[in-house]
């Protein structure tokens, strides 16, 4: 017999079955008085509203009712709104409702209907091929190593708040994916040789249990810096309007100057800034410091942004110094009026002298104490034109008093004549990066103010700025910058490497600029790996080129495909097949990557081998081909023996090897196999590659001196016009190219949707998202088996690769041009 409920405990069980709980949950609502009680007056306040509502919607009100009776700050209004999204199905999960009671425990009555849908999911979606690159930046940017973090990775994009509303299968689906594209099956992974049994059984005892390999943006420089809002202000009410904007997210930016491309360094600060942010769910600007008309250039411009989104970051939004230049005048006229800036008449020699830099100790500029008045006049007249550049200058009074000469009156604006190619000839002044930098970020609401080491000092100018102007004031920290040995990043000395016929333009494949990187066929990825597994502290990193090719070797190993491919051919003519003979040979395109697909290339009388794998004469310790000699051929059916060979009479160089296929009956497994490509006109084979590419290092030293011209080593660049690669070479690019494509297209539908500045700056010529940016012949990338690895360049034509090209095949006018990117591991068994 069931136990009697007391009276008003019992007219509650139908009231709360009414709206559709069954009776087991009504039973299970009323043991909690506080929860009874609220869902209760839910369904008296609410009435008909209610009527009809599903099992599912009744079972989201209990837990709306149970939620607010642990809160309680939330109010009717606000409870009947969420009320009314249950039934008309807006929110439809206990997560939703959760996110739905903590927004509204700050946003009171009357909602902001979109920014409530934002932060509770409704309405969200994302596409497959987004979620992918969701997954593949988080992989880059968290130093995964292979199957083993699979769980870890799952758990955290789960976690953050661009997937928080993610179909959780999905995300599982798009990292088995991305797993299986890296890292090769997940079989192949655990293919590892057995400890001892001892042997492991002592290291259980002796280890402690593994945990998951924290994220650098987790450890180090990164994990200690501050949460948001822990910057001291000079009033409390600085903080709380700055989190007030912020919502308490992460906000940092990146701010290049658009005075020259981007290099190696860059990458390093374009993931500091946009990986912290997207890792603790914040957001990134990309700020163009356009405060130098003299030396900006539209050109750079546009570079910087393709770059960014080539590594695989989009801006939130895309702003510049010069949005803010009414603002930052109308601070410096506040700066004079208090009493803390000064326009200075003196000659550049003179403000050096005043500032120390021949002494080492400062004085007071003659005009530092003349009368505010007088400053504000001679600031106007500055504005207006009537000063010639470097007549006048507007210093920031600082503490000459202090050590450091970053408090010595730097200067804040400056007179130049240089239209500016945004706001052209309306400004007579510019701010300089001391007045601007800090100033822009506040206005920005920056949390996180990253940079690198070498404004240490200029940290204290920040500050003091700031508490000039009584403004919101961004925490600067400062990160060891990237540098790789046997390379230069001077803008200067690199323009005189190119002006000088030292390399071909900017973008030369043997700089390490990012567009010459990207022309070189190195994958973004690569590069994010490669900082990514540096760390990030406050020590400079100075790394040697072969770790950086390491990375990029590593990297191709498991995500490129492989293709047959010769650089030098040697004619091979098969005696004991048939002129006519010709086998149709299905390859793997990677031994461990089945989902790249295959290829079917010709196997036929005559072939081509690299001319280096035979010898005249044979030897104990080598394994290739000779006379009298087997060796295989790579998923060829047989091995072949050479007979005999030709010599060119003039020079006695071989010529043409004569072999046998070994076909008649089993044979010895070779102890070596080598690469070859069929010659087969009907098929297109050989493919014809008119010019390979070889750079070698730019420098003799690995600490180039600053005499760069003298240390330029011979031979840089090496171009190989007799290569030959198999036929499936088409397909592969075709593939490529079309996935690239497809890829860059949802990437920019999605960066148009989020980032409506981009879309406005369009309209005024002034770079946006496009989905050319994130495509070019580099995206052909493959091994050539036993050579190198390679990248189409984008000299190259080929007509089967326009967009609306069905062909597939070498054309007229066609013109094949690859990079090597990288070299194969040293194999000593080859020589």
């Amino acid at each position: 017999m069931s136990k009697q409920l007391p009276a008003d405990e019992n007219r509650l069980v139908p009231l709360f079955e009414s709206i559709g709980l069954t009776k087991a949950k009504a039973l299970e609502a009323i043991k909690s008085p506080k929860s009874a009680a609220i869902l209760k007056e839910i369904i008296e306040s609410n009435g008909d509203l209610l009527a009809g509502l599903e099992g599912k919607q009744a079972t989201l009100l209990y837990n709306l009712a149970v939620f607010i009776s642990k809160t309680g700050t939330v109010g009717s209004n606000e409870r009947d709104y969420v009320v009314k999204a249950i039934k008309e199905s807006r929110l439809k999960s206990v997560d939703q409702v959760t996110a739905a009671v903590k927004y509204l425990e700050v946003h009171k009555f009357p909602v902001n209907d979109s920014e409530f849908n934002t932060e509770c999911g409704i309405g969200f979606s994302i596409t497959s091929e987004e979620l992918t690159s969701i997954v593949k930046i988080h992989i880059a940017s968290s130093n995964i190593a292979g199957w083993a973090s699979l769980g870890s990775v799952i758990s955290a994009l789960k976690n953050t708040p661009e997937l928080r509303w993610a179909s959780p299968l999905d995300v599982k689906n798009s990292v088995d994916q991305v797993f299986l594209d890296t890292f090769g099956p997940k079989e192949a992974a655990k293919l590892k040789a057995k400890e001892p049994k001892a042997a492991t059984s002592a290291a259980k005892e002796n280890t402690p249990a593994l945990t998951p390999k924290r994220s650098v943006f987790e450890e180090g420089f990164l994990g200690q810096l501050h949460k948001p809002g822990g910057n001291p202000q000079i009033h409390p009410s600085l903080r709380e309007a700055h989190l007030k904007a912020t919502g308490g997210q992460v906000w940092t930016r990146f701010p290049p100057e658009p005075n020259g491309y981007l290099h190696i360094g860059h990458s390093k600060a374009i993931f500091v800034n946009f990986g912290y942010a997207a890792h603790n769910g914040g957001k990134c600007y990309l700020r163009y410091d356009d405060t130098n008309p003299e030396k900006e250039e539209a050109r750079y411009f546009e570079s910087i942004l393709e770059m960014v989104r080539w590594l695989g970051f989009e801006p939130w939004k895309i702003t510049y110094s010069s949005d803010y230049f009414t603002e930052l005048y109308e601070l410096a006229v506040e700066l004079i009026k208090r009493d803390k800036a000064y326009v200075c008449h003196c000659t550049q020699e003179e403000i050096k002298i005043d500032r120390g830099e021949k002494k080492g100790q400062p004085r007071p500029c003659i005009h530092r104490n003349r009368p505010i008045e007088e400053s504000l006049v001679d600031f106007e007249n500055m504005k207006n034109g009537k000063y010639k550049p470097k007549e006048a200058n507007l210093r920031m009074k600082q503490d000459l008093n202090d050590g450091n000469p970053q408090m010595w009156d730097l200067t804040a604006y400056r007179v130049l004549e240089t239209p500016h190619h945004r706001t052209h000839d309306k400004w007579k002044i510019y701010p300089t990066y001391d007045f601007t930098h800090c100033l822009v970020d506040s206005m920005e609401n920056i949390s996180h103010s990253l940079c690198t080491t070498e404004f240490i000092a200029s940290r204290q100018s920040y500050d003091w700025l700031c508490d000039a102007l009584e403004v919101y004031k961004p925490r600067q920290s400062e990160y060891g910058r990237l540098s790789l040995e046997g390379s230069i990043m001077s803008k200067r000395k690199i323009l005189a490497l190119v002006e000088e016929g030292f390399v071909n333009g900017w973008d030369d494949p043997r700089l390490y600029t990012l567009i010459a990187l990207r022309r070189r066929g190195v994958p973004p990825g690569a590069i994010i790996s490669f900082v990514s597994t540096l760390g990030v502290s406050t020590a400079a990193s100075n790394i040697e080129l072969a770790r950086f090719e390491q990375t990029v070797r590593q990297y191709l190993e498991g995500s490129a495909p492989r293709l047959l491919m010769v650089m030098k051919p040697l004619k091979v003519t098969i005696e004991n097949l048939p002129e006519d003979y010709c086998l149709m040979v299905e390859k793997p395109l990677h031994p461990k990557v089945s989902e790249l697909g295959s290829s079917i290339i010709p196997f036929t009388r005559t072939i081509y081998i690299e001319i280096d794998d035979f010898r005249m004469e044979d030897s104990k310790d080598y394994f290739r081909l000779a006379p009298g000699k087997t060796v295989g051929l790579f998923q060829a059916p047989y091995p072949i023996t050479c007979t005999s060979y030709k010599t060119d009479p003039a020079t006695g160089e071989v010529t043409e090897l004569i072999c046998k296929l070994e076909n008649d009956g089993p044979t010895k497994k070779p102890k070596a196999y080598i690469q070859w490509v069929a010659e087969h006109t009907p098929s297109g084979s050989p493919v014809k590659v008119d010019e390979t590419r070889i750079f070698n290092q730019l420098f003799k030293s690995e600490r180039v001196p600053n005499d760069f011209r003298s240390d330029i080593a011979p031979n840089t660049l090496e171009v190989v016009k007799t290569a030959i690669i198999e036929v499936g070479f088409w397909s592969l690019a075709k593939r490529s190219m079309e996935a690239a494509r497809k890829e860059a297209k949802a990437r920019t539908v999605k960066a148009e949707k989020e980032n409506v500045s981009r879309i406005q700056s369009a309209e005024d010529d002034t770079p946006h998202a496009t989905s050319e940016q994130l495509v070019g012949n580099e995206c052909v990338r493959f091994q050539g088996l036993r050579v190198a690895y390679f990248a189409l360049d984008k000299d190259s034509r080929i007509a089967c690769l326009e967009d609306e090209s069905e062909v597939t095949g070498r054309q007229q006018g066609d013109y094949i041009v690859l990079n090597r990117i990288v070299s194969l591991k040293e194999d000593s068994g080859k020589a």
